[in-house]
């Protein structure tokens, strides 16, 4: 069983950044694939980035947005860059043992989520 806990959100202007952490209580974190996913009202879960040695992403935050992981910490970190209103959502971490994936259905472990609101 993988417990995860992410932190980070807020409010924040157009432009402007923010670090979310996503905690992970797991044996053998580093053999995880580890994911982001968002969700805004009324919209479905939105694939952001995901990562075990090598790092994919959505288009939409391609050049913007940086996964990265602390295996000695059991924490992955999603930095958000040149945050746009379009952003706002709940951000997801998700785990998985098997291959990196873009699809929420491959992901087998949930956190609780942190709201992100970007003002304009």
């Amino acid at each position: 069983q993988v417990t995860l806990v992410e932190s980070g959100g807020g409010l924040v202007q157009a432009g402007g950044s923010l670090r979310l952490s996503c905690a992970a209580n797991a044996r053998l974190f580093s053999s995880y694939v580890m994911g982001w996913f968002r969700q805004a009202p009324g919209k479905e879960r939105e694939f952001v980035a995901a990562m075990r040695w090598s790092t994919i992403y959505a288009d939409s935050v391609k050049d913007r947005f940086i996964i990265s992981r602390d295996n000695a910490k059991n924490t992955v970190y999603l930095q958000m860059n040149s945050l746009k209103p379009e952003d706002t959502a709940a951000y997801y971490c998700a785990a998985t043992g098997a291959a990196l994936s873009r699809s929420h259905y491959d992901y087998d472990y949930w956190g609780q989520g942190t709201q992100v609101t970007v003002s304009s």
